[in-house]
């Protein structure tokens, strides 16, 4: 995706979301580990509210800061995911599946704390900040799950 504005930035962040979830869903039915195959579809549950909360972001945003161009997005370092889900998620167990995820997250976290810090007009900034904030308690959120299921 080409990105040009603040808010193609959000519509690409939800679709990573989004592709997650499906990614994750698909290969919850194809790995052998059983505690693998509930975290995916715990994992899949949550992408796929973040796509919605996303969207909301995109929906209930500042027109101007929506409207912002993103010229430093270029320079950023580009989210690594698997994008094609040829199944990587099959074949990781529980602990991988974790670090997986968790890098995910850290890196789109780390992409709106660098835009919210080169922002210029106080409404991307302010969006931009509110973004990390629900990622950032997301993921907390995320690892107290996941800590609970690797409890049981």
């Amino acid at each position: 995706m080409d990105i040009k504005t603040f808010g193609e930035l959000i519509s690409w962040t939800r679709d990573l979301h989004a592709h997650l979830a499906r990614c994750m869903s698909h290969c919850a039915t194809k790995n052998e580990e059983e505690r693998a195959r509930a975290l995916l579809d715990y994992l899949a549950t949550h992408e796929s509210e973040m796509e919605r909360i996303v969207n909301e972001f995109k929906s209930q945003g500042d027109f101007k800061a929506l409207e912002t161009r993103v010229y430093d997005y270029l320079s950023h370092h580009p989210i690594k995911t698997h994008r094609t889900c040829d199944e990587p998620y099959a074949q990781l167990d529980f602990e991988g599946i974790c670090r997986e995820v968790f890098d995910f997250h850290d890196q789109i976290e780390d992409l709106y704390r660098t835009m919210a810090d080169k922002a210029e007009i106080p409404e991307a900034k302010e969006l931009l900040q509110s973004l990390l904030t629900m990622e950032e308690n997301e993921a907390m959120r995320l690892a107290r799950q996941i800590g609970r299921m690797n409890d049981l």
